[in-house]
Order: structure tokens, then sequence, then C-alpha cells
């Protein structure tokens, strides 16, 4: 039948349950147990016993099996599914006064997707299913729109995104995910609570945008008549608590970014961003390694984990390695040896790396490089460190390497999952950073930012020195869920109007 003829069908059905007197669009049932609860509870009830104790439950029918004067259903719950056993003599006896045909108003007006409540026993069938014996029902919500097939399930992946209702509901490791996603998130700040930090939400718009290399959305502000900015990142507000006096401060919030769509990449996503005086690179690489750690602990209870095939030891201490190092390790090339730009160029076009020229100074042909040669082959937990000043604008410089930050990137299988450095506190130095930046932007560059001058103006008021570090909440989920594409990891990613593609030629 198709979909159109069923939900007419199921349309009729509602109209049958009004003229009886009854609401298929209930308001209330009281729940007593859930799925998971009678499951544990029961597990040691033999084969067809029946514990003499009362029950309401209330869930999703996701089965349906009509056997004359017998009926078994399949309810789901958030917890689980638990099997109902539905007995006619039962079921009309303890709904005598309220429907006599109680039975059969089952049979022909339920269907697979409908929330239904039910009261009974716990018995556990000879087969050994536990289930209710129910004695009372009750349609708590009609359902219009029928379920995937339960054989196929719902496997396109589109649809799955685009549908994320109907793909929750059929697909339990689905709902797993997302529920790992909350408990990871929630271990992230019970962590940092106990290491003192408080969380402050700092603005979402912004009349500039900055902190980070990213096209930002624009947004126009009707009374004020202005444009304003989506922020990119929470960085330079969360600086400017560090000035005012907080010493210990995060936000875990979203982020948007005007930029392309991938297995790692939305545009709007989840970020925490951490600050604390008086540390530097060295004091974040071991916090940021702690906090993975205790959200791996609390919600996996172990940190020997498998990611698409690969086993990933999250064991502290992390490795930790520079990289000029890493390049040299995994192309033989030696930046520190190279006397001119050109040369170097010339060295990294031999060894695969593409469009070398476009480089325009030594410390950007180095991160190019390691970007090309060194990223995806960093599986283990790996902190890079002390990155090129010039790709490193809101970093401190090296205290002695010159040319060099005292920034680093958290790798783990081949994904950058955190960033951070000892923070620049040189308003001086910050402004001409910043400069470059704004010059980069007036150019025609549309992922660089402006001058922010309230920012550098907290930084002349004085700011400590500072450690912090961000990092991409979904790729940390998707690392310890083994999930291979942000959107699965993310309840309701961006996509395209279906109309759109409808109208793609």
């Amino acid at each position: 039948m198709a979909s159109d003829d069923l939900r007419a069908t199921r349309l009729e059905k509602v109209d049958q349950l009004r003229q009886l007197g009854f609401n298929p669009y209930a308001y209330y049932w009281k729940v007593t147990h859930n799925a998971a609860e009678l499951q544990a509870k029961y597990i040691d009830l033999p084969n067809g016993e029946e514990a003499e104790v009362e029950v309401a439950i209330a869930g999703r029918i996701l089965t349906r099996r009509v056997f004359g004067k017998l009926a078994f259903f399949t309810l789901q719950d958030e917890t689980g599914t638990i099997q109902l056993y539905l007995d006619k003599k039962k079921i009309e006896a303890g709904m005598a006064e309220i429907d006599a045909a109680a039975f059969e108003h089952l049979k022909q007006l339920t269907d697979m997707g409908d929330f239904l409540g039910v009261k009974g026993s716990v018995k556990r069938t000879d087969k050994g299913e536990l289930s209710v014996s129910v004695d009372h029902y009750t349609i708590l919500t009609k359902s219009l729109l029928p379920l995937p097939d339960k054989w196929h399930g719902m496997t396109d992946v589109e649809k799955r995104y685009r549908q994320r209702y109907v793909d929750l509901i059929v697909n339990p490791q689905v709902r797993d995910t997302f529920r790992k996603r909350a408990l990871i998130t929630a271990a992230i700040r019970r962590y940092l609570d106990r290491q003192n930090f408080i969380e402050i939400e700092t603005p979402i718009l912004l009349s500039e945008a900055g902190g980070a290399d990213a096209r930002p959305f624009v947004t126009y502000h009707n009374t004020l008549e202005m444009d304003l900015y989506l922020r990119i990142a929470t960085e330079l507000h969360l600086k400017r608590l560090i000035v005012g006096g907080f010493e210990k401060v995060f936000e875990m919030g979203r982020i948007f970014r005007n930029e392309g769509v991938s297995t790692r990449h939305n545009p709007e996503f989840t970020s925490i961003e951490v600050y604390q005086a008086y540390g530097d690179y060295n004091d974040m690489m071991t916090l940021t390694e702690n906090i993975i750690v205790a959200a791996a602990q609390d919600v996996l209870g172990t940190l020997q984990i498998n990611y698409q095939g690969e086993s990933i030891d999250l064991t502290p201490p992390w490795r930790r390695v520079t990289m000029h190092d890493l390049v040299k390790e995994h192309t033989g090339l030696d930046f520190t040896q190279f006397s001119t730009l050109e040369e170097a160029r010339s060295a990294v076009k031999q060894v695969g790396v593409p469009n070398p020229e476009i480089c325009l100074s030594m410390g950007k042909l180095l991160s190019e490089t390691f970007e090309e040669k060194s990223e995806a082959r960093l599986i283990q937990p790996t902190f890079v460190i002390d990155y090129p000043l010039e790709v490193s604008p809101l970093s401190k410089p090296h205290r002695s390497k010159p040319g060099l930050a005292e920034r680093f990137e958290l790798f783990i299988v081949g994904r950058e999952t955190a960033n951070g450095y000892s923070e620049l506190t040189d308003p001086i130095d910050q402004r001409e950073r910043l400069e470059v930046q704004a010059a980069r932007k007036a150019a025609g560059d549309l992922e660089a930012q402006g001058v922010d001058e309230d920012f550098v103006t907290a930084l002349e008021y004085g700011m400590p020195p500072t450690m912090g570090m961000g990092m991409g909440i979904d790729r940390l989920v998707m690392l310890l869920c083994d999930c291979a594409s942000i959107r699965d990891v993310i309840a309701f990613p961006l996509l395209k109007p279906e109309s759109a593609i409808e109208e793609k030629p």
C-alpha cells in the first residue's frame, strides 16, 4: 500500500477512536517502570512464571503479531524494548467498564509506530521472553506515517540525517551515540568543575569576528541598523574575562563558520575553549590530555578504544614532538638546513607537496609540508608543538626558538582534535599581528579578520601569563563513539532542502 493510502487509513482510525469516545492524542500516562528496569529486575524470573506485581509502562509499538485471541507487541521506550503479552480474556476483563470490545479495538485500531500505555503484571513466556501481561491499555498517540520496513530499517544515509527522528526510532545505536555525546560533555564539565574552572557564556552576535581564520556568517540587526557576525570562536571574549580577574574560565558552545561541508566539517559545530592564568602551553597539553582521559574513562570505562578498525591507546603521557621533527621524520627534509625559500620550495616539491610556490615564507611552507605529509600519519594521540609564528597569530613567540610560537595541536587518528598556546599578552605585538590579518582581509582573504579594537584595549589593561586551548567536541565524540562522519554525531546537521536537490538539473 502506498504511503498516502496508509496515512489515509490511519486517519480513518483516528476518526473511529474519536467516535468511540477515545482521544487518539492523550494528555497523560503514569509510568512506573521502564523497559530496562523490568529487564534487569526480573532477569531471574523462570520461564512460564508470572510475578504478582502491577506495572505501568509506555512506549512506541515496533512490532505487532496477532493470533486470534492472543497478540504480541514489541514496545520501545528510551531505555530499550519489552514484549507485551496481550490476552483477549484478560484485557476484556480488565477493561470491561471502559471498552467491552477492547481487544478487537486493539487489533483493529493500533499500528506500528503508535504510542501505547499499558498496565499489567510481569511474566516470562514459556519460550523465555520477558513480557508485560496486559490487563489495561490506552492509545496515547496515533501515528499517521508508517515506520521503515523492519528488515531493511533506515539505510539511506541522507534520509537518516534529514529525518533524524525516524533514524532514532529504528536505529538504537544512533540513540546510543547521542546518549554518549551527552555523557561526554557532562564528564568534561565535571572534570573542569573539579579543577575550579567556571563556565561563562560569551556573545554569539558580534560586531567584529575574531579568534580564528574562518569565513563568518553575516546577519543584520534591524533596530541597530548594523551588520553582525555569528561568532567563529569564543577566544577573544574569554580572554577579556582573564583580563577582568577570572583565572580559570571555559565555555562549551556552538561556533559558526561559513565554510565547506565534509565528513569532518559542519558549518555549525560545538567547541570548548579553556583559559587559565599563570600557565603555559606545556601545562595546557597536560590539562587537555586529562580532559580527554576523564571523558573516556567516565563514559567508556577504558582508555583502549577502536576507531574505524584502528586500535587507539589513550593512556598518558602522549607523545610531544615538534613540527620540524615530524616533517624530517616523514619526508627526510630538515627545514633548519635550508638557506633560502627557493631551496626549500624545490625540496618539498620533490617529495610531493603541491604548489609550494604559493607559500610566501619558510614557516608557511613548513606548515603546508606538515599538513600534506605528516597529519594523516598521526594515528595515536600526538601533541605537535612549536609551530611557525606566522601561522599562529594569537600565540606567544617561543621563548628560546626564534621564528616559532609556543603552540600545540593535538592529533588523533590523523585529525586535529585540539589547538592551544601560551597566549599572546603583549598588546603591541598583538595589534601588529591583527593588522597583518586585516591587510589580508582588505586584499580579499575571506577567512582573515579585522582588528578587534576593544580586545586590544583589554590587553592594554594587562592580561597575566595565560594558557589557552580550543577543542572540537564533535570530533572528540566521533573518536570515542567510533563514528566516521561528523554528521553522525550532530543530531541535526545542516542539509540542503530537498526541494533544492530536486530542482537541480
